[in-house]
This record gives structure tokens, C-alpha cells and sequence, in this order.
């Protein structure tokens, strides 16, 4: 299957891509919006039901996140002691600079899942954590989407018209480079 194909599938199924983007951004899913940023550019979908997409999911699943933790607590954990482990230092981390930690802890791969539970055992008020989620995952949407069109657009424009499976190949490069840069700055926040 060819980059057009996939484009080709993506206009067909229409609102079905919408839910499919958001339910990536509900799991935390870095790529999926970064490819639907390429899709954009593509015309194969819209800008803004995109960025409207990525949002609804990345705050919808924060929030679960932080209710469920807040609610059952670290014993949520007691099965995955190593996780548990690291959602509890997180927590701490959280507790200590809850402002910023909002603003970063999307971009990480490995934290960006557990970040809400880690919200939800700190000490932050329930009204601090919605407010900053919401303007936090205003950020990260507009951020993806804008970075994938972007990618597009630089891949289109040096590669021409004739190129789409040279463009899927730099598209699965760019994602790789994504997921390996995320790691990165997970392991920096992690020795911190």
C-alpha cells in the first residue's frame, strides 16, 4: 500500500479518522496526530477538526487518567510494582512543579501515558489539573498537527509530484526520528 492509497483510504472513512485520531490522543499517541498533520497538508483532512480531534482525546484521556487515580489511588498500581514505582515518582516530581510539568510531560513516549494517574496522586487541585490539561493539550494538538503539515509540506515541496513512495519513507523516517527524540527527553526527565 502506497502513500496515496493510504490518503486515498483516509478521505473515504471521513469522521471515522476524526474518532481514530482522538482515540490515538486518548492513549497518548504522538504519531497518529502527526501523521493526520501530514494528512492536512494532503487535503485528505480538515485543519481544524483535526486539531479539534487531537485535543478532545488528549484531554479526555488525561482526565480519566487523573479521576482514576484520584479516586482508587496508588493501589490502582499494586499488581505493576515497577510502575506503581514510577507513577509514585512522578507524583513527587508533579507535586513540586506542577506548573511546567503540564506543559512537558506530553512530549516524553514512555511518560505521556502515566503522567495523568501521577497528577491524580499528587496533592494538585482538581480545578488546576482541568484548566492547565485543557490549555496544555491546546498546545500539543495545534503543536502535532502544525509539525506533521509542516513535514508535508517541506517533503512535498523537495520531493515533487512523483515521489509518494519516497515521501511514505520519509514520513515512517520523520515519525521514527519522533518516537526517538520522545525517548530521549523521556530519559532526561527521568534522570532528573
Amino acid at each position: 500500500m502506497d502513500l496515496q492509497q493510504i490518503l486515498d483510504l483516509v478521505r473515504e472513512q471521513g469522521n471515522a479518522i476524526y474518532v481514530l485520531v482522538a482515540t490515538g490522543a486518548f492513549w497518548n499517541s504522538m504519531l497518529l496526530p502527526l501523521f493526520a498533520g501530514y494528512a492536512v497538508h494532503l487535503e485528505a483532512l480538515g485543519y481544524w477538526p483535526t486539531v479539534a480531534a487531537v485535543f478532545a482525546g488528549g484531554v479526555i484521556g488525561d482526565e480519566v487518567r487523573f479521576f482514576l487515580a484520584r479516586r482508587f489511588g496508588a493501589q490502582l498500581f499494586d499488581a505493576m510494582p515497577r510502575l506503581r514505582a514510577g507513577i509514585e515518582k512522578a507524583a513527587r516530581v508533579v507535586e513540586r512543579h506542577q506548573w511546567w510539568m503540564m506543559f512537558v510531560y506530553r512530549y516524553p513516549h514512555g511518560v505521556r501515558g502515566l503522567a495523568g494517574f501521577a497528577f491524580g496522586l499528587s496533592n494538585m487541585p482538581r480545578w488546576r489539573f482541568s484548566a492547565l490539561n485543557v490549555a496544555s493539550a491546546a498546545v500539543w494538538a495545534n503543536l502535532l498537527v502544525g509539525v506533521g503539515y509542516g513535514f508535508a509540506h517541506v517533503s512535498d515541496k523537495a520531493l515533487g509530484e512523483a515521489a509518494t513512495k519516497t515521501a511514505l519513507g520519509l514520513l515512517v523516517a520523520f515519525l521514527a526520528l519522533a518516537w526517538f527524540l520522545s525517548k530521549r527527553l523521556e530519559e532526561a526527565v527521568e534522570r532528573r
